[in-house]
Parts: structure tokens; C-alpha cells; sequence
């Protein structure tokens, strides 16, 4: 009889630790760090949107969870409050869409060494064993997309310009898809391709040189949509009339919504890339480490056509972007 209620002791105090190990583990916390670009267009406005969104809804849902959102105006701030983030606020995960990929490369790798699990986002880094998970829009589809839509508006002959995004891996992949098939017609021609930093001003400017240095030219491939707003700003004060087609990206709600009025002769196409993709990121890595799971070393959204027929299944009055 000693013996098995020593037997049944033993038992209950092995359920017991099981228990509190058990328990234990469902409380153990995700500090999730969100490192985002600030909004300075309406692009990364939109990605500060989303990731507030996703802050909001998950912290509501999980309450092992906090998410802190952190902006920076460029990539050496960047790089600072990653420390921040880590020393401070102790993160155990981090989603990071990288102001620049080759500054903050290494400031990511330290942290992932420390034991931090990491989901880049959008703007890839120059060393991809420095991410545990990447999540993007179709960069490639992005570039291509742009570049058939402008040969098939061309039929297949012209001079064209283009201006670039940021120093980033999807801006190299943005363009090399867009050379890609523009290098089959030996009669289009691409005259410049310079970086106008996703912005409406510095996009302006870039414009205004290549009105000035070339005297004809078909069609400007903007690669965003914030891009052709100062592109078409330059067109308009030059009172030029050579140019046929401003082509954006992303899918901005007022690009979107001038295809749909038919407002504006020269944009009536773009090709989606939604900032939403922070949000599912950011969703998709808290739940997985909640779990204490992984997501897919690569996830890739689709990138679509946008033209007149179809354009109103992506116009979003309500969003910022």
C-alpha cells in the first residue's frame, strides 16, 4: 500500500512539473520589432498604415504578444534602432523592410546571431543567411510587366527612359526583368535609367534633365507610381508632346483611379504591388513564432497588369497609399 501511494505521489508531481512546464511554455511572450522606412511618399505611408494595422489586430488577438513599430528616415537610423530594439526593448523577432540592402545587412545578421528570428520584407538583403524568412512582392513580374505592356504600346520601335527606385536588391531585379525584354527589340531604345529614390520631387528633377538632353522620347517607365507624379509634373511644364505613355507601379489609389476616369492620356496602365504585404508579414511571423514554428524561406505575392478592364478589383478609396 506504501508503495503505490509512493508510486501515485510520484506520479502527481511528475504531472505536476509537466503541467507548469506546460503552462510555461503557452506563456512564454513574442517581443516582435517591426523596423519600417518612414513615410516620406505615399507608398511607405501606406506600409506605416499596414503595419499599425497589424499591431493593433494582433496585439487585440495574442496576448503573449507586443509588437513595436519603429521608423526610420534613413538607413543609418535604421541600423541604430535595430540596436535599440534589441538591448532596449529585448525583440525575440524582427520584420524588417531594410531603407537600404547593403548598409543594413550586417546590422541585421548581428541580431539574428543573438538569437533574434528575422522575416525581411520587400527590400532583400545583400546576404540572405542573414534573414530566416523573405517576403516580397513579384519584383521580376514588376520590371517585365512594365516592359511588354510599353514594347506592345510601341509596337515593338521607340526611345524610351526610366527611372529607378532605391540602391536595393527589387530595384536590381525591378530593372534587370525590364531590360530583359526590352534587350529583344533591337529598335526600342532605352536612352537613360537613373535612380529618382521613389520620390515625386527627386523624380521631377530626373525628368526635367532627360526633357532636356533628349529631344524625342516615346515613353518613361516611372517603376512607381509616386515617380510618375513628378515625371508627369516635368512632362507638363515642358509642354512637350512626344510622349505617348508614363507607365508607374504599385498601384497607387490615384493612378488606379485615372486609369479608371480615363483622365489622363498618358497613364493607362500600372502593374500592382500592394504595401499590405507588411501587414501579412508581420501577421504571419507573430502567429508562426507564437507557435513557435517558420514560415517559408521565400513568399512571394503576385504582381498584376492593371489596365481599364480590371482595374477597379484594386482601387481602395479608404487607403493611405
Amino acid at each position: 500500500m506504501k508503495h503505490t501511494l509512493k508510486k501515485l505521489a510520484a506520479g502527481m508531481s511528475a504531472l505536476a512539473i509537466l503541467g507548469l512546464s506546460g503552462a510555461a511554455m503557452a506563456q512564454e511572450k513574442v517581443t516582435l520589432g517591426v523596423s519600417i522606412p518612414a513615410a516620406t511618399h505615399s507608398f511607405t505611408a501606406g506600409v506605416v498604415w499596414w503595419s499599425e494595422q497589424a499591431k493593433a489586430e494582433l496585439e487585440k488577438a495574442h496576448p503573449d504578444l507586443k509588437v513595436i513599430v519603429k521608423t526610420s528616415s534613413g538607413a543609418p537610423e535604421q541600423a541604430n534602432q535595430l540596436q535599440d530594439l534589441l538591448t532596449v526593448n529585448k525583440i525575440n523577432a524582427l520584420v524588417i523592410m531594410p531603407f537600404e540592402s547593403a548598409s543594413l545587412t550586417q546590422p541585421v545578421a548581428q541580431l539574428k546571431r543573438k538569437g533574434v528570428y528575422v522575416t525581411v520584407v520587400d527590400r532583400g538583403l545583400t546576404d540572405t543567411s542573414a534573414q530566416d524568412a523573405y517576403v516580397s512582392g513579384d519584383n521580376t513580374a514588376f520590371g517585365k510587366l512594365a516592359a511588354e505592356y510599353l514594347v506592345k504600346t510601341l509596337d515593338g520601335k521607340g526611345e524610351i527612359v526610366a527611372l529607378r527606385g532605391i540602391a536595393t536588391t527589387l530595384d536590381n531585379e525591378r530593372m534587370d526583368a525590364f531590360k530583359s525584354v526590352i534587350d529583344k527589340y533591337p529598335d526600342i531604345k532605352l536612352l537613360d535609367a537613373r535612380y529618382g529614390n521613389w520620390n515625386r520631387d527627386d523624380a521631377f528633377k530626373v525628368m526635367q534633365d532627360y526633357l532636356t538632353r533628349f529631344k524625342h522620347i516615346d515613353a518613361v517607365w516611372a517603376a512607381d507610381d509616386d515617380m510618375a507624379v513628378g515625371v508627369l509634373q516635368a512632362i507638363k511644364q515642358s509642354g512637350r508632346t512626344d510622349i505617348k505613355e508614363v507607365f508607374g507601379g504599385a498601384g497607387a489609389k490615384g493612378m488606379v483611379k485615372t486609369i479608371l476616369d480615363g483622365s489622363n492620356p498618358l497613364i493607362q496602365a500600372d502593374v500592382s504591388y500592394s504595401p499590405k504585404f507588411i501587414y501579412d508579414a508581420i501577421k504571419m511571423t507573430a502567429e508562426a513564432r507564437l507557435k513557435g514554428e517558420k514560415l517559408p524561406e521565400n513568399t512571394i505575392i503576385p504582381s498584376v497588369l492593371i489596365t481599364k478592364e480590371n482595374a477597379k478589383e484594386f482601387y481602395f478609396p479608404d487607403s493611405p497609399f
